[in-house]
């Protein structure tokens, strides 16, 4: 499958969107803002943000945090699925220029974890606690476009997660708000 994601690449010009963003990242400090939002959506900010809804947000607080929680995990089994089906080279490994000015979690590209997971969870926490978007918004949109301007992901790979997290999200919290 590599060699169609190669031709998909070269035929639709996303490579030289996603070295264009790679290159405007050049300069050191936005560099190094990108990795810190980028490091940030490992995991570290959800687990805080769900520790502290189950801390300081009562009852619904401790729901918030488990719903988090349930739909991280399907999450996190849909994007290892995706990843070992497609195998999609990351964008630093298949075209010259681009550079990962960060170390990858894992070996392929396609769908961003990192961006499904912000989609799925901030959708989630917002169903509970909707006056959370002023901060889970613009985090969740830097997390996404940090994964395409530091080398690690293609465009269409963060909007399709960005699709897959909000199917997620939606269909739990259908589930969620239906049956609770």
């Amino acid at each position: 499958m590599n060699q169609g994601w190669h031709r998909f690449e070269v035929l639709s010009g996303e490579w030289r969107l996603c070295l264009a963003c790679n290159r405007w990242v050049a300069g050191r400090s936005v560099v190094t803002f990108f990795r810190i939002i980028s490091r940030l959506g490992d995991g570290l900010i959800w687990y805080a943000l769900m520790l502290g809804l189950a801390v300081l947000g009562g009852e619904d607080g401790w729901r918030a945090a488990l719903h988090m929680a349930a739909v991280g995990i399907v999450a996190a089994s849909l994007y290892k699925l995706l990843k070992g089906w497609t195998r999609r080279p990351r964008p630093y490994r298949s075209h010259v220029g681009i550079v990962a000015h960060i170390p990858p979690l894992d070996e392929f590209s396609f769908p961003s974890g990192h961006t499904l997971h912000a989609v799925s969870f901030s959708l989630v926490a917002l169903a509970w606690f909707p006056g959370l978007l002023v901060l889970l918004l613009p985090l969740t949109l830097l997390i996404a476009l940090s994964r395409i301007v530091l080398g690690l992901h293609y465009p269409s790979d963060v909007i399709m997660a960005m699709l897959i997290g909000l199917a997620l999200a939606e269909l739990s919290i259908m589930w969620v708000f239906q049956t609770g």
